[in-house]
């Protein structure tokens, strides 16, 4: 509380604006073929409306609402609902009430900054699934922050209802880095009859590794005062989710952890006890095990003797690490430095009765002891993660100073306590003193904002031609696109005879990434000669290029030339520029993709879900590198992808069972995607490794997330495959533990399932199939050199193997696979037509006179096919749950073809374009891809020979055949005009399942009639 007599201070205010431009193609609701619509806007408890437009099934507002975020911190789980309604009062008395238009809802994690905003049409929703809605409504949504004194903000909180008000001040909310935990207290207020479980939150920007507690408003004891809404071992939802409450989490069974790989390349369930039963908020890191740590943080010191470069040694019974040189603040004197440093020590409660901490104070320069302090490990404190960060305090240096003895050294500052990986001082702490421990530390990296750049270039005119071409020559001019790494020219421009204007009308796409700091460069090329010459050119920034989310008409303008042969004005170009916000940018293969949503925020539909990724460690990894006298050793990292976070886990050195324990989480925005986990081995911790050494892979795998069951936890062990030269080698086992947090049946969930893949953009306005693929090779570039420049950075190779970059490149192996995939995929076919057959044969006389009435039956009452048709499948689908998978599959080694692949082909697999094979090699496989490439020849062949029979039954290339076709076709229309067409059914039913003694081995006659009808094969030469 501020005394009275003080000024009042400015205090930041953070407002949401919404602009309702307007609407189209409303449903009329008047009973007169019209509408007089008006809008309700609602908003954390505030609610607005528009004006009504009279009779207007178009209508336009253009009318600007503003409202108040109470806590900015929240705004992105705050929900915003725009209502459409027909205003009863104009509709001459044939309404008795407000009739529902639509309604549209977004969430503050939609919401852009000012200045970002754009105007977005969105489609009217319904209310219910009987519901008849149509149209569009128009808004523009932004927020900005403002200053205002403490007074004027009190006033703007005034009006909200005193019921509102009590409601927000209710709720007890601990926030964690990556959970925010919301616990309501007992109150009296009600909002609409309902009342809200509590909810976890788990957001997808802070790394997950850490966790950091902070008290909002006041702190709850569970012991004392425990919610009665809550149950302890219950989770919930984010709002995202509707704050559906969720079931039980399945994470306490006791299974056995198998220590050794047992050579097989399916995966398997592990066992381990994970989180503990009397737990009273849900744990960060309940999917994997707790893993002890000494941490010495080490702040700075004061009153030393003159010293250079200081530095701190740690010292254990069985760790030993130093700290970086000290720094100086501006102004300090030379005998206070300062580290600001933090090492985590594995701790072993054992070792530790026995073991004594040293902390040293050393001068860089001489190598001179200055003074130090020890601790018995047993006593540090406990640090669990809802406790805050523990005080550092002051030490007196001892026993430093050789000439005075007794004297003392200084003091130093710091603090020591035991902890998990939970701590939120893990993922910044020093393990080791190595030059490059950098490297070695876990970390959380976002994929940068990619965006596709279209470029139409329509025309240019007053382009300086060379006069002195050729005689009925026509000049031919190119233009050429760079944007970085990226370029494209168009075809030859039409050239108009009567003037020097060049037209051309093509689109071209780039991909652009945020920031947007590079320049679009536009080169104007005249190439009728060998040697091209540089007509113009001309430079345009991206950040000036406007932006769109929709099909809108961006409009064209003229661009000068510059820098070609005809001095300072060498003509100019129309152009049409916008960066595309409404595609989603891929990545990664599109069987594989982690995320389909679109570049624009603005369109983010809500998350359904949480993905929860524990990574326990990995078991009898083989040895990636030598390290001396015969031995190896491996320094595995793991990293996981999904949409555009990544996480990388600290490396575990020198150890072939590397233990992380790190646990991870995603927001889902859509369950068809991929989850993408990889092991490597850590090349870049060491100074003398040059830097272009790559990062070994050691395997990875793919988990679906729609195949994961809602709420259930996963604890399993996958094989760890690379394919090689030689074949394929297993590299160990990794153990993993997921969770799809998701309601099972949420009507969000299930719709997801009707709606588009892609972003609408691109079934309005689709890119090609080659255009797409060069496309997604530039995004996984610019990925790669994104990430490449962080710290520290994720290896252009890791990348390209995690988003699967080489998936395009031909391969004999993956040929075979995708056929053995199709025949697996028709064997139903072909399994259902063998049983026919056996039916026709008589082989079971039971079954085939079985078959026999049930067919009667559907001739007889032809209503009861369709519905018997789904039963039938509605039957199978029962059947085959008892043999439903139980745990996610993981990459299957048999049907890759990689258990019966030849060595040439993988060898051919493995070669670089251009090949690097000697032209025998070359020659061979060329020969073996042309006996391939003929028999789907014939193939295709083959069923265009059977499509021109077909043709020619009535084209009369055979005008006997034609004769008798349609004879026959006459024949056959008396005869069923005649006789009713149950007893036609029945008869040609009976004749085709007649016995073998009645049936002639010889093909049938209307077969061999087919087969002698004419095709085109014949002309072709």
């Amino acid at each position: 509380m501020q005394p009275e007599n003080q000024p009042n201070q400015p205090k930041t205010i953070r407002k949401l604006i919404v602009e309702v431009v307007d609407a189209k193609d409303l449903l009329p609701k008047d009973g007169l073929g019209g509408s007089s619509p008006y809008v309700v806007v609602d908003f954390d408890g505030q609610k607005k409306r528009t004006s009504t437009v009279p009779r207007n099934l178009n209508p336009i507002w253009n009318e600007s609402l503003e409202f108040i975020v109470s806590d900015p911190k929240t705004m992105e789980y705050e929900e915003l609902e725009i209502e459409v309604f027909n205003d009863k009062k104009m509709s001459h008395g044939n309404a008795r009430k407000n009739h529902f238009l639509g309604r549209v809802k977004f969430y503050g994690s939609q919401f852009p900054k000012r200045g970002d905003q754009g105007l977005i049409y969105f489609p009217l929703e319904k209310k219910s699934v009987f519901s008849w809605i149509r149209g569009e409504i128009g808004l523009r949504i932004f927020y900005y922050d403002e200053l205002v004194d403490e007074q004027e903000s009190r006033n703007e909180g005034a009006p909200q209802p005193e019921a509102v008000v009590e409601a927000k001040k209710s709720p007890v909310v601990v926030v964690e880095e990556g959970r925010v935990m919301e616990v309501p207290v007992p109150t009296e207020v009600a909002m609409e009859g309902e009342q809200f479980p509590p909810v976890v939150i788990i957001e997808e920007s802070p790394p997950a590794a850490t966790v950091h507690m902070e008290h909002i408003h006041q702190h709850l004891d569970p012991e004392v005062a425990p919610p009665p809404q809550m149950p302890p071992e219950m989770h919930h939802y984010p709002p995202e989710v509707r704050k559906m409450q969720t079931g039980r989490f399945e994470c306490n069974d006791r299974v056995r952890v198998l220590r050794k790989p047992n050579g097989d390349y399916s995966p398997k369930i592990i066992t381990g006890r994970f989180g503990s039963e009397s737990e009273k908020f849900p744990s960060a890191h309940d999917l994997v095990e707790p893993m002890q740590y000494l941490f010495i943080r080490i702040v700075k010191a004061h009153g030393l003797a003159q010293t250079e470069s200081p530095y701190v040694k740690i010292r254990t019974s069985c760790h030993f690490v130093r700290s970086r040189p000290a720094s100086y603040r501006p102004g300090e004197p030379a005998t206070n430095p300062e580290w600001n440093q933090v090492f985590a020590l594995q701790h072993n409660k054992p070792e530790s009765t026995s073991s004594i901490l040293e902390i040293a104070v050393w001068d860089g320069s001489s190598e001179r002891f200055i003074g130090g302090v020890c601790f018995d490990p047993s006593d540090a404190p406990v640090r669990d993660p809802p406790d805050s960060p523990l005080a550092p305090q002051w030490y007196r240096l001892e026993g430093g100073d050789d000439q005075n003895p007794g004297g003392v050294s200084g003091d130093i500052q710091l603090a020591v306590w035991i902890g998990t990986q939970a701590d939120d001082a893990f993922p910044e702490s020093w393990s080791s003193d190595a030059p490059y421990v950098a490297h070695t530390r876990s970390k959380v990296y976002q994929s940068p904002k990619l965006w596709y750049l279209r470029v139409t270039v329509i025309e240019a005119q007053d382009l300086h031609i060379a006069p002195n071409l050729p005689p009925l020559t026509a000049p031919e001019v190119r233009v050429k696109v760079q944007l970085g790494f990226q370029s494209s020219r168009t075809r030859r421009g039409s050239m108009n005879h009567h003037s020097s204007t060049f037209y051309w009308h093509e689109d071209l796409v780039f991909v652009a990434g945020e920031p947007l700091e590079d320049s679009l460069i536009l080169l104007v090329e005249d190439r009728t000669v060998k040697e091209p010459v540089l007509l113009g050119h001309v430079v345009i920034p991206l950040a000036s290029i406007e932006q769109r989310v929709d099909e809108r008409h961006v409009a064209a303008k003229w661009v000068g030339l510059e820098g070609g042969t005809g001095g300072s004005y060498s003509g100019r170009m129309h152009l049409r520029m916008c960066l595309e916000g409404g595609y989603h940018v891929l990545d990664e293969a599109a069987h594989v993709c982690s995320d389909f949503r679109p570049t624009a925020k603005q369109l983010w539909k809500p998350a359904v879900g949480i993905l929860e990724l524990g990574i326990l460690g990995a078991r009898g990894l083989l040895p990636m590198k030598s390290k001396g006298q015969g031995k190896g050793s491996t320094d595995a990292y793991c990293v996981a992808k999904y949409g555009k976070k990544w996480v990388r886990t600290r490396t575990v050195t020198d150890t072939f069972d590397p233990r992380w324990n790190e646990q991870y989480t995603w927001q889902v925005y859509d369950p068809s995607t991929v989850l993408t986990i990889g092991v490597f081995d850590n090349w870049h911790m060491f100074a003398d490794v040059p830097e272009d050494k790559p990062d070994c892979r050691i395997g990875k795998l793919r988990i679906r997330i729609s195949t994961l069951e809602s709420n259930k936890v996963y604890t399993n062990s996958y094989p760890l495959l690379v394919l090689l030269r030689t074949g394929p080698k297993k590299m160990g086992e990794i153990e993993l533990a997921v969770r799809f947090v998701c309601p099972s049946l949420l009507p969000d969930t299930c719709t997801i399932y009707g709606q588009p893949l892609l972003p609408k953009m691109h079934y309005l306005r689709p890119l090609g199939v080659a255009q797409q693929e060069a496309l997604r090779g530039a995004a996984t570039k610019m990925v790669a050199l994104w990430l490449g420049r962080a710290e520290p950075p994720l290896g252009s190779e890791v990348v390209r193997y995690m988003l699967d970059a080489e998936s395009h490149t031909w391969s004999m192996r993956k040929s075979k696979a995708n056929w053995f995939r199709i025949v697996a995929v028709l064997a139903w076919a072909v399994g259902l037509a063998k049983w026919f057959d056996e039916i026709r044969r008589w082989k079971n006389p039971v079954t085939t006179v079985l078959v026999h009435i049930l067919y009667l039956v559907l001739v007889w009452f032809p209503d009861l096919i369709v519905p018997t048709g789904f039963l039938y499948m509605f039957l199978i689908g029962v059947w085959y749950y008892r043999f439903r998978p139980k745990i996610p599959a993981g990459m299957d080694i048999r049907l890759s073809q990689a258990e019966t692949v030849d060595p040439d082909e993988l060898d051919e697999e493995f070669d670089t374009i251009p090949s690097s094979r000697p032209p025998e090699v070359i020659r061979i496989r060329y020969d073996r891809l042309r006996t391939l490439a003929a028999r789907v020849q014939t193939v295709l062949g083959d069923f265009a020979t059977q499509g021109e029979r077909v043709q020619a039954l009535v084209s009369w290339r055979d005008p006997r055949a034609t004769k008798l076709f349609i004879g026959v076709c006459l024949m056959i229309t008396v005869i069923l005009y005649a006789v009713p067409p149950k007893m036609v059914a029945v008869a040609l039913g009976f004749y085709f399942l007649r016995h073998p003694m009645f049936r002639d081995p010889m093909p049938p006659a209307s077969l061999n009639f087919f087969r002698r009808l004419p095709s085109l094969s014949d002309r072709s030469m």
